[in-house]
Order: structure tokens, then C-alpha cells, then sequence
């Protein structure tokens, strides 16, 4: 586990510092802590977050990565809708502000409020947002490139990344599962994510550059335990874009076997046509290209996530 910036003590509910201003891991975090220091002793203990509702979601489950063109978005669309295929009320939440996982089952023009509004606004929730997509079953809380504005508002904030989770809490038990697709940065976008959920799937792509930047993640993660969210766990990594004719992308698979061990999926995504085309329809693999090896693999990784978190929480 990681430990603690120089001079800060990081304990569930209130942080406290001893000495100067450490840096942090990101400029958010940073300011966060800062602020939340200097008012350590005004903080109410009302302030303090209750323990997660029981009635909430069997899972929460935030797809990211910073690295970016790695899969994350193909992930999380194609994971909701195999989830929404099982028969339970599944909702992916956009959180990234390039929007993809929103057009590729949405028409731009059926989009009004956003993510951003859902976060940034307190009279706004994420049922106003929610819309239905073609796939039965699945939701989409959909983004627009004006969450980029998000971080800059949410910034000084004392609760800035419990946003997402208060709002999700809000929505109770409506929804079985809940997908979270996150920006390729590991700002206060990912934080809220990573804050609101109780897994983490981290898609990691079949290439040279592939474990580039992922001990970032995991020290962003660790912190994210320590105090926001004790109860994160990482579902498990999944390779993704593998063309196993390669001798570079076979041996790429080895190195992530050996640096994550028995957190690897068995489940790997093959480098697919069809799996790039199906967004171009509003579709997911399964109605684009249902006879695909996209589409098996997809099911196939939506089957051993769903028995990792029943074998976690028996």
C-alpha cells in the first residue's frame, strides 16, 4: 500500500496535516486537502459520511485508465449492454467529456442536460438526465464537452469528489448495475469516480506503451482508499485490442500476467472491425454484430466480472 505524502496524516472522514503543505498527487487533490487542513478543527461532525446505503446498487463500476485509446469507452458500453442482456436495469454514466460513450447509442441532438448539469448543479439530478437507449434495460447518463468545465468549478470545494456519489445515492436501488465510463486523466472527473464506486476495471491495451503510466493509477487508487473510499476494489484487468498473431502483442500479455498476477481477466479482447464500426450505428456489439468474436468476448468478460463480485461478496 501506498503511504501518505510527507506531512500529511490521512485518516476515514477528516484529513489533518503536521508541517507545511505537501505536494499531491494531482492539482485537485492538492487543493482539496489543502483547504480542508486549515479548517480541520471548524469541521462539524455532521460533516462526516455515513456508511454506504445497503440499498444502493450491486455494483458500481468505474472503467479507467489514463492512458488514452486503450478501450475504456468500447469497455463500458459494451459491459452496460451485456449487463442490461442479463435482464437487470443497467446505467451507464458518461463522465468523460468527449462524449463517446454518449454517442454511441445516443443522436447528439436528444441530448439536453448533461453530466455536468447532474454534478454541478444541486437542483439538478442524475434521473433528470437519465435517457433510454435502444438496448433494453440500459440507461445512459449522458455527457456533453462542457463537463470539461467541471474541475475548474468544483475546485476549493471541501466535498468536491463525493459530487458523483451523492447523486448516485440519490437514485437508491433503482438500477442493478451502474457502468462509469472515466476520462483519460486522473483528475477530479476520475477521483469522483473512483470515490462513487465499488469496483474498478482497468482496461489495458496489447501494445508496446501498454503499462505506461499505471503505477500513477494505482498510487490514485490507493489514496482514493485511505480516506474517500476505503471500500474500492479492483475488479480485475482486462487486455484489450490483442491480435494474438503478434509475437510483440503475446509477449506484452505476458508482462501484464506477471505485473498483475491473478488480477487479469481470463477474458481477452481481440483487435475486432466490428467492435470500431458499432458506434457508428448507436449500437452495441451484440445487435451490430451479434456472431462477432467482439461480442463473444464481451460477453465473456461481463460473465467473470459478475462472478468476481459474487465470489467477493459470498
Amino acid at each position: 500500500m501506498f503511504a501518505a505524502p510527507a506531512g500529511v496524516s490521512l485518516i476515514v472522514g477528516r484529513p489533518t496535516i503536521r508541517g507545511p503543505s505537501p505536494p499531491c498527487f494531482s492539482e485537485v487533490f492538492c487543493t482539496a486537502f489543502d483547504l480542508a487542513a486549515r479548517l480541520y478543527l471548524e469541521w462539524p461532525h455532521s460533516l462526516r459520511r455515513e456508511p454506504r446505503n445497503p440499498t444502493a446498487p450491486y455494483m458500481i463500476v468505474s472503467i479507467a485508465n489514463q492512458k488514452g485509446g486503450v478501450g475504456k469507452t468500447t469497455t463500458a458500453v459494451n459491459l452496460a449492454a451485456a449487463l442490461a442482456m442479463r435482464g437487470r436495469k443497467t446505467l451507464l454514466i458518461d463522465l468523460d467529456p468527449q462524449a463517446n460513450s454518449t454517442i454511441s447509442f445516443l443522436e447528439h441532438g436528444a441530448v439536453g442536460r448533461s453530466t455536468y448539469e447532474a454534478i454541478a448543479d444541486a437542483t439538478c439530478s442524475l434521473a433528470d438526465i437519465i435517457l433510454p437507449a435502444t438496448t433494453p434495460n440500459l440507461f445512459i447518463a449522458p455527457a456533453r464537452i462542457g463537463l470539461a468545465k467541471l474541475e475548474a468549478r468544483l475546485v476549493g470545494e471541501l466535498d468536491a469528489h463525493f459530487k458523483l456519489k451523492d447523486k448516485i445515492t440519490q437514485l437508491g436501488s433503482e438500477y442493478a448495475h451502474i457502468v462509469i465510463d472515466c476520462p483519460p486523466a486522473l483528475g477530479l472527473l476520475t477521483v469522483n469516480a473512483l470515490v462513487a464506486s465499488t469496483h474498478l476495471l482497468i482496461p489495458i491495451q496489447s501494445s508496446y506503451f501498454a503499462l505506461e503510466g499505471t503505477d500513477d493509477l494505482l498510487e490514485t487508487i490507493e489514496k482514493v482508499r485511505q480516506r474517500p473510499n476505503p471500500a474500492l476494489r479492483i475488479l480485475g484487468v482486462v487486455i484489450t485490442m490483442h491480435d494474438k498473431r503478434t509475437a510483440l502483442a503475446r509477449d506484452i500479455r505476458e508482462q501484464i500476467q506477471k505485473v498483475f498476477g491473478g488480477k487479469v481477466f481470463r477474458t481477452v479482447i481481440a483487435k475486432s472491425v466490428r467492435l470500431e464500426e458499432s458506434p457508428a450505428y448507436k449500437e452495441s456489439i451484440f445487435t451490430f454484430a451479434p456472431g462477432s468474436s467482439g461480442a463473444t468476448d464481451y460477453y465473456s468478460l461481463c460473465e467473470e466480472v459478475i462472478e468476481r463480485v459474487e465470489a467477493r461478496t459470498a
